[in-house]
């Protein structure tokens, strides 16, 4: 009987088994330790270290998960300039940490989008309001404001009862903000109208179908027809890019009138990662590249860890 040589076939076999077993076992767990290492860098990350665009949390988002107290921390740990859309009763404890707060709410009660601009109807108090929130702005250093053109309902919370065509709408809204624009400008604060996608209806706070300001040209128009320059644009990447897109050639041909911008993941309204649509550097390249000297906002539910999805976000619009 003939005995395998130590270079037989069988013993070349049998090596072979065991260098793919060896190297099978070595890929999974270089699998798992590449996904451990790459968890660890995102919740290491350094976030904003350019200082090319000044970023801001925006409280609501995360008013779930921390108190504004551990928001302002967290804002100064991701070298953050702003935890903004808070109030004056905030104020002291964002300058306590080295903040400010980018754009200040209206002052409207319950979903401050709904009663706006565009319904004479609601124009005492939208402007009183936001007359009161740029008093307390203008005392504290908050450079903004911000505005809503409102829902198209007659009675803005009523669908059944008829509705503002687009045209009086803007015309409503070009007369209430002339109604306040001297006064931002006295004051030394901004008014920032927002834009607001109507497509998404899942849920309230991603999409708001109703209201009277769905895109971008529309709201610009507006804009121009008030013609202050303390009233400018809230550029919302997530709104903008459900309705209108073309991000990059908007920034740059919306360069004078862009005084606010928020930011979030399409669709879904989450983190900005690879699991949404929207290129976000290039976006912040536009940004600086037209010498933007705004905030921009995070405004991205968190659908995972939120500290990890923030630090992920801040360190991409870092560019």
């Amino acid at each position: 009987m003939k005995h395998a040589s130590p270079g037989s076939d069988k013993e070349l076999k049998i090596d072979r088994r065991g260098a793919l077993r060896h190297a099978a076992g070595a890929a999974v767990a270089g699998a798992f330790a590449s996904a451990a290492v790459s968890s660890t860098a995102i919740a290491n990350e350094k976030a904003a270290t350019n200082g090319r665009i000044k970023q801001s949390i925006v409280h609501w988002c995360f008013s779930e998960y921390w108190d504004i107290e551990r928001t302002a921390q967290i804002a100064k740990q991701l070298n953050c300039q702003s935890v903004e859309l808070v109030g004056p009763e905030t104020w002291d404890t964002l300058k306590k940490y080295g903040l400010t707060c980018a754009i200040a709410p209206n002052g409207m009660p319950g979903a401050p989008f709904v009663k706006g601009f565009n319904n004479p109807k609601y124009h005492e108090e939208v402007i009183s309001r936001t007359k009161e929130m740029i008093d307390a702005c203008a005392k504290n250093d908050i450079p903004s404001v911000i505005a809503f053109n409102g829902f198209k309902y007659r009675d803005a919370e009523d669908p059944t009862s008829g509705e503002i065509s687009l045209e009086e709408g803007a015309d409503n809204c070009v007369a209430g903000l002339k109604q306040i624009a001297g006064y931002a400008e006295k004051k030394k604060v901004s008014i920032s109208l927002e834009m607001l996608n109507t497509r998404e209806g899942t849920h309230p706070m991603k999409g708001h179908p109703g209201y009277q300001g769905d895109h971008i040209d529309y709201c610009v128009d507006i804009l121009k027809r008030v013609g202050s320059p303390r009233v400018n644009l809230l550029y919302d990447i997530y709104h903008a890019q459900i309705m209108d897109g073309d991000h990059i050639r908007r920034i740059r041909e919306l360069k004078e009138i862009i005084g606010h911008v928020h930011t979030a993941g399409n669709p879904g309204r989450g983190e900005l990662d690879d699991s949404q649509e929207i290129n976000y550097p290039p976006i912040m390249e536009a940004l600086v590249e037209i010498g933007y000297q705004g905030f921009v906002g995070q405004e991205f539910i968190p659908t995972r860890d939120p500290l990890a999805g923030l630090k992920q976000a801040v360190a991409l619009c870092d560019v």
